[in-house]
């Protein structure tokens, strides 16, 4: 054969002692196929198909309607206590006015009672009947030194 100047020739296959120099050989269809994904400086890198990070999940929607000042529950336990608390001095002074008013039935009933047993002795004391009466005076006179002077006088009307 003689030297040609025309570029070498296509051969498909390479022969066992022709080997590349570093690495082992990868033919293209054999390699996985790349994926653009965004890098961490902005720009877009290549990367396996099997490495890429899976997508994130998005969040779900916050509920941003606003929220009442005070909790409903603890207003309705606020609402029982002085709903309570009223009702009860209400009839705490329902029970005062009606002590107030049995106290002055009873104080009518006891003037009452003392002005018949006054009226009894007013018509019954007319007959003239004897009294008697019977006085008795005692006089503690103290003096110097625990010395006490007692006397007693008795005196009264037959």
């Amino acid at each position: 054969m003689k030297p040609s100047n025309l570029p070498e020739q296509y051969r498909r296959y390479v022969a066992d002692d022709q080997q590349p120099l570093t690495g082992k050989v990868e033919l293209s269809s054999e390699r996985e196929a790349a994926v653009w994904v965004p890098g961490a400086y902005g720009g877009m890198v290549a990367v396996r198909k099997s490495q890429v990070p899976a997508p994130l999940e998005r969040k779900p929607v916050r509920d941003l309607t606003p929220q009442p000042l005070f909790d409903p529950v603890a207003q309705r336990l606020l609402g029982v206590g002085l709903g309570g608390g009223t009702l009860l001095w209400g009839g705490g002074m329902f029970l005062a006015g009606a002590s107030q008013f049995v106290s002055s039935l009873s104080g009518a009933s006891a003037l009452l009672f003392f002005m018949a047993i006054a009226g009894a002795r007013a018509v019954l004391g007319s007959r003239g009947g004897t009294y008697v009466r019977s006085e008795q005076h005692t006089h503690v006179h103290q003096k110097w030194l625990g010395r006490t002077n007692i006397s007693n006088h008795s005196g009264g009307t037959p």
